[in-house]
C-alpha cells in the first residue's frame, strides 16, 4: 500500500526544470584498430542520454543539422569510403519541418575504413558535427574531435576569437538579476488537469451519476456503523484510483517509451486517432453504444460475492468501471490518445490518475457527508445533454490529429483557416442543439429551453465569434495547440509579423551604442522546433509585437547557421582548443562563453555595455509570462540609467 501511495504522490508532483547550464547529452568515444596489415578502422561511438535524440546522417536540405564526419588532415593513409553507421536510426515524419527525418537514441556507432600507405608516418585528425534535441530544447551543432598517430600538420588558417567587451562572460551577473533561464515543464500537470477534467465530465454522464447515491447508500446501509461505512467508501474510491492508474501504466508498458515518443509525429497513428475520436463522437450522439462483454461484468459480480470484504470492495469498483464503460470509454480513450501523443512516457499514468481522482472524490465526499445526497440533481435529460456536448468536443479534437496526418502526407487538405471554419460549424451546431433546434436519438420530446441551455448556447456562440477573426489570419492563442501552423493559412490579411532587426551580435551591440534601447537576444535555430512554437504563439501576440518593435533592439542568432565564416576561428574552451567554422559555431560559442548555456530557445536582455538587465528566459508559451518578463527588463533598464 505504501508503494502505491508513493507512486501516486510521485506522479502528482512530477515536474522538470531546465536551468541555465551547459548540457552534454551526447558523449563520444573514438577508437582505432587494425583490420589487416594494410587497413585500419576508426570506430566512433555516441552514448546518448535518456529522452534525448541525435539527428541522423544525410538529412534533407532545409531540415536540422545532419550528423557528419570530417577528416581534416591525414598522412600515411587514404580514406576508403564514408563513415558508415552500424546502428539503425529511427525514421519518423516531423510535422514542423514537413519532411522525413531520422535520429538515434541511446547509442550510435559509426566506422571509417582507412588504407595504410606509410605505417611509420600514419596520422589522422578529424571531428564529428552533430545536433541533439529533447522534448523542450535543441542544442546547437556541436563538435567532438579525434586524433590518432602523430599530430597532422595544420591545414587551415586560424583566426583568434573576437575580443571585445561585448563578449565578456556575464554568468555571475545573470545570477544577480534572477535565477537564469528556468523552464518549468508543465506537460505532466497539463495532462493531470486534462485527466481530472475528464473525470469530472465522466461523473456527469448517465452511466456514472446515478451510481453515486446507489453506491454510497449501499455502504451506509450494509455496514454496522457509520465509521466502517466511511472506511469502506474510502477504500472503494481508492480502488477506483488504483484501477485507472494501472490502466495508464499498462498503456506505457505495452507501447514502451520510444513508441510513445513517436506517436506525436506518426502519420499512421494520427489517422487512427482521428478515426477513433470520430467513432467516440458518434457513440456520444447515441448512434450506438460502446460496451464491454456482459460476461466480464458477470464475472466481477461473482467475485464480489465470493471474496473477503476488502477484496470484494475492490471488485465492486472494478464492476463500476466495466458498467460505466459505455460513457467513460470514449473519455478515457481520448485522454489516453492525447497523453500518449505528447510523447510523455508517464503521461498516460498521470492522466489516468487525474481522471480517477475526480471520479473517486464524490464517493468519498458523500460517504463523509451523506446528508448532501438529498441535494444531488436528479437524473434526467441534462445527462444526455452532457453526452452530446462531449460528442461535439470529440469531433473538434479529432481534427487536430487529422491535421498532423495531413501535414505528414503533404495532402494540403486542411489549412488553418479551413480548420477554424470547421470548428465554427461544429460550435454553431452545438449552440443550436442547446436551443433544441437540433435533436439526437436519445433526446426527449421536451420543447422547454431551460436557463442553463441558454447560457451554454451563448457560450458556444461567443466562442464562434472569437474564432471568426482566425479565418483571416488573426492569431487565436487559445487554440494554437490544436490548429495547423500559420504557414498553412490561405486567407491571411495579417502581415504584421515580428522580424529581427539584426542577425549579427556584434553589429547589434554597436548599434546599441547609438540608440537608447535594450538589446533582446534570441538564441534560436533553424532546426529548433520549440523556437518555431514560441514564434507562432508568443511572438504573435499584439502586445509582444509592439514591445519588440518599439522598445528593444531585437537580435536573432541562429546557432545552426551553416554559412562559413570568412576565416575559421580558433578558441580555447574547457582547457581544449576548438575551431569555429560557421556563423552558427560562432553564435553557439557566444552563448556558452558569455551566458553559460547551450540550449535553445534562449532569451536574454542586455544594455549597451553588454550587461544583463534581466534574468535569461527559455521555452515557455505563456504569453503573459513573457510580456511580464519584457516589461520588467524595460523597467530595470530605465532604472539603471
Amino acid at each position: 500500500m505504501r508503494k502505491i501511495i508513493g507512486l501516486i504522490v510521485s506522479l502528482l508532483f512530477i515536474s522538470q526544470f531546465t536551468f541555465s547550464q551547459i548540457l552534454t547529452p551526447v558523449k563520444w568515444t573514438f577508437e582505432i584498430s587494425d583490420i589487416d596489415d594494410s587497413s585500419k578502422e576508426i570506430v566512433a561511438t555516441a552514448s546518448i542520454d535518456e529522452h534525448w535524440r541525435m539527428y541522423g546522417t544525410n538529412l534533407p536540405e532545409g531540415g536540422p543539422i545532419s550528423t557528419v564526419f570530417i577528416i581534416e588532415a591525414i598522412t600515411g593513409a587514404s580514406i576508403e569510403g564514408d563513415f558508415l553507421s552500424s546502428s539503425q536510426p529511427k525514421l519518423y515524419y516531423d510535422a514542423m519541418f514537413q519532411m522525413e527525418l531520422s535520429s538515434y537514441e541511446k547509442k550510435a556507432v559509426f566506422t571509417q575504413r582507412l588504407k595504410i600507405i606509410d605505417k611509420a608516418n600514419f596520422s589522422v585528425r578529424g571531428y564529428v558535427r552533430y545536433m541533439a534535441c529533447d522534448a523542450t530544447s535543441c542544442l546547437p551543432p556541436t563538435e567532438a574531435s579525434f586524433t590518432f598517430g602523430s599530430e597532422p600538420s595544420q591545414t587551415i588558417t586560424m583566426q583568434h576569437a573576437i575580443d571585445t567587451p561585448f563578449w565578456e562572460p556575464v554568468i555571475d551577473d545573470l545570477q544577480l538579476v534572477g535565477n537564469g533561464a528556468v523552464v518549468q515543464q508543465q506537460s505532466y500537470w497539463i495532462i493531470f488537469v486534462f485527466g481530472f477534467l475528464g473525470g469530472l465530465l465522466a461523473l456527469l454522464t448517465p452511466c456514472v451519476w446515478p451510481m453515486i447515491p446507489m453506491t454510497v447508500s449501499f455502504f451506509l446501509k450494509s455496514s454496522k456503523n457509520k465509521n466502517k461505512a466511511i472506511k469502506n467508501a474510502l477504500i472503494y474510491g481508492f480502488s477506483i484510483i488504483i484501477i485507472y492508474l494501472g490502466l495508464g501504466l499498462l498503456v506505457t508498458g505495452i507501447f514502451g517509451a520510444s513508441s510513445l515518443n513517436s506517436l506525436a509525429t506518426s502519420a499512421i497513428f494520427n489517422i487512427l486517432f482521428f478515426i477513433l475520436l470520430i467513432v467516440f463522437a458518434l457513440s456520444f450522439f447515441g448512434l450506438f453504444e460502446i460496451t464491454l462483454p456482459s460476461s466480464w461484468v458477470n464475472a466481477m459480480d461473482k467475485k464480489v460475492d465470493t471474496t473477503t470484504e476488502l477484496v470484494s470492495i475492490f471488485f465492486m469498483a472494478f464492476t463500476l468501471v466495466l458498467v460505466s464503460f459505455s460513457c467513460t470509454g470514449p473519455i478515457i480513450g481520448t485522454l489516453l490518445v492525447e497523453a500518449a501523443s505528447t510523447g510523455s512516457v508517464v503521461g498516460p499514468a498521470v492522466g489516468m490518475f487525474g481522471f480517477a481522482l475526480a471520479l473517486a472524490i464524490p464517493f468519498a465526499f458523500f460517504s463523509l457527508f451523506p446528508s448532501y445526497l438529498q441535494s444531488m440533481p436528479r437524473s434526467g435529460g441534462w445527462l444526455n445533454m452532457v453526452k452530446v456536448t462531449l460528442g461535439f468536443l470529440e469531433l473538434a479534437l479529432a481534427l487536430k490529429f487529422f491535421s498532423v496526418a495531413d501535414l505528414a502526407y503533404g495532402w494540403g487538405l486542411l489549412s488553418r483557416d479551413l480548420f477554424i471554419g470547421i470548428w465554427i460549424i461544429i460550435f454553431i451546431i452545438l449552440g443550436l442543439y442547446y436551443l433544441r433546434v437540433i435533436r439526437f436519438p436519445m433526446d426527449k420530446d421536451d420543447k422547454k429551453i431551460t436557463l442553463p441551455r441558454i447560457i451554454f448556447a451563448l457560450v458556444s456562440f461567443l466562442f464562434v465569434v472569437y474564432l471568426l477573426p482566425g479565418m483571416w489570419g488573426k492569431q487565436r492563442a487559445s487554440i494554437s495547440a490544436f490548429a495547423p501552423p500559420m504557414s498553412t493559412q490561405i486567407w491571411n490579411k495579417n502581415k504584421d509579423h515580428v522580424q529581427a532587426m539584426f542577425e549579427d551580435y556584434d553589429i547589434a551591440m554597436k548599434y546599441a551604442q547609438t540608440v537608447d534601447k535594450p538589446v533582446l537576444i534570441d538564441f534560436s535555430g533553424y532546426g529548433c522546433v520549440n523556437c518555431r512554437e514560441m514564434e507562432a504563439t508568443v511572438f504573435e501576440d499584439d502586445a509582444i509585437k509592439k514591445m519588440l518593435k518599439e522598445d528593444f533592439i531585437f537580435v536573432v542568432l541562429y546557432v545552426d547557421d551553416k554559412k562559413n565564416l570568412s576565416e575559421p576561428m580558433l578558441v580555447s574552451e574547457n582547457n581544449a582548443t576548438r575551431t569555429l567554422r560557421t556563423q552558427g559555431d560562432k553564435w553557439s560559442y557566444l552563448q556558452r562563453l558569455k551566458f553559460g548555456a547551450n540550449a535553445q530557445p534562449y532569451y536574454v536582455v542586455l544594455n549597451a555595455a553588454g550587461k544583463p538587465v534581466a534574468p535569461s528566459y527559455a521555452f515557455n508559451k505563456d504569453v503573459k509570462a513573457f510580456e511580464t518578463y519584457l516589461k520588467q527588463a524595460i523597467k530595470t533598464y530605465k532604472n539603471e540609467k
